[in-house]
């Protein structure tokens, strides 16, 4: 009884990992489950997640797993951020290196097109809360009870340091992301780089609103314990929430400067966060006008639009001329054409149409806007 048990949990988590084709939940990937979007103003925009857990604290699979999930995702960059200080499993998986995740799924990257940083989860109660520190050089240098040293420990050794979920409920009541005291002198002495403004599920405008404020890196997390799969119903087309990193390279340096700059986008339930500087050219850069055409007898345009994103945008028609196919609100799928037609009133030779992208956020309760250039064969 006890082997066809085990033989059927590895038949399911088998499964999970190797679902490639969603099934048709309106959202559909270009190659399989990969996420995609497009490089842009120069950079290469890297598909991140810097903060997931493994049996080594108080998640449910071994690191490799995680380093299998994040190719099939099509990641470019992860960290495993261990809970340095909560280890529910060290009676079964005794471990006093705290690197020793980081080394396994490193290993486990090698042959793969996969970066993988090292970095830890420093878990306190409020304040500071939780935070990440990535790109460390060694994780136990950072086990300390004065928290504040353990942030300047962390900065001496190079690190990018973001603050975990701080609308957490667990640790703010009424989930609102506030500043205290200490968060303040740590950003002051400069100890702290970003914040997430999601993490798993949740998504907070006021951390958003801090980030804006205090010039932090935006970043979205997954914080994975259990399965991907499971958790955001990837087989059925959903997606993980990741950071997208506007890199000069892809390589470990590159990607620090991107964060330690602050130009990223997060990612989550088909909804970009983001300032509007890199948000905007990320989605003008995702729409191409393939064609623009007047058929003999109308005047009415026809637009081919292909999206070569990951991300379905919805769009608010902001501009004079009127849509003949739909109503003010046009949805653009991800990986795939869209006809609009526009009643121009006369045939032009080109035209311009400004859009309000509803699943964009460039502000607390604000969306940003972009504009669309259509040249007429």
């Amino acid at each position: 009884m006890k082997k066809s048990t085990t033989l059927l949990l590895c038949f399911l988590l088998t499964y999970c990992l190797s679902a490639q084709t969603p099934h048709d939940h309106g959202h559909s990937h270009s190659s399989g489950r990969k996420i995609t979007f497009p490089d842009v103003l120069g950079y290469k925009v890297l598909k991140c997640d810097f903060h997931q857990h493994s049996v080594f604290s108080d998640g449910s699979v071994w690191p490799d797993i995680r380093v299998q999930e994040a190719v099939r995702d099509g990641l470019d960059v992860i960290s495993l951020t261990e809970h340095l200080e909560y280890q529910p499993h060290k009676e079964d998986i005794p471990h006093p290196n705290r690197n020793r995740s980081y080394q396994l799924a490193l290993n486990s990257a090698k042959n793969q097109n996969l970066i993988v940083v090292r970095g830890s989860e420093v878990t306190r109660s409020m304040p500071p809360g939780h935070v990440n520190a990535i790109f460390i050089e060694d994780a136990n240098k950072l086990m300390d009870d004065d928290p504040v040293k353990v942030f300047r420990e962390a900065k001496k050794q190079g690190a990018f340091i973001f603050w975990n979920h701080p609308n957490w409920t667990s640790q703010v009541k009424d989930g609102m992301a506030k500043l205290t005291d200490m968060h303040r002198l740590l950003i002051k002495e400069g100890l702290l780089h970003g914040i997430e403004v999601v993490n798993d599920k949740n998504y907070s405008e006021e951390a958003l609103q801090i980030a804006f404020d205090n010039n932090l890196a935006v970043i979205g997390s997954s914080d994975i314990h259990g399965l991907i799969d499971w958790q955001y119903d990837v087989p059925e087309g959903g997606h993980r929430p990741i950071t997208l990193v506007f890199s000069k390279d892809k390589t470990e340096d590159g990607v620090k400067d991107a964060l330690m700059n602050g130009r990223t986008v997060a990612w989550f339930n088909n909804t970009l966060i983001g300032k509007n500087e890199f948000l905007v050219p990320l989605i003008e850069s995702s729409i191409v006008v393939k064609e623009v055409t007047y058929s003999s007898k109308t005047t009415v345009a026809h637009i081919t639009i292909e999206n070569t994103s990951d991300a379905e945008f919805v769009l608010e028609n902001q501009s004079d001329y009127t849509l003949h196919l739909h109503a003010d609100i046009v949805n653009i799928k991800p990986n795939t054409t869209t006809i609009l037609e526009v009643k121009t009133i006369k045939a032009l030779d080109s035209f311009n149409m400004k859009f309000k992208v509803l699943n964009a956020v460039d502000a607390p309760k604000s969306h940003p806007e972009i504009n669309l250039q259509f040249e007429v064969k």
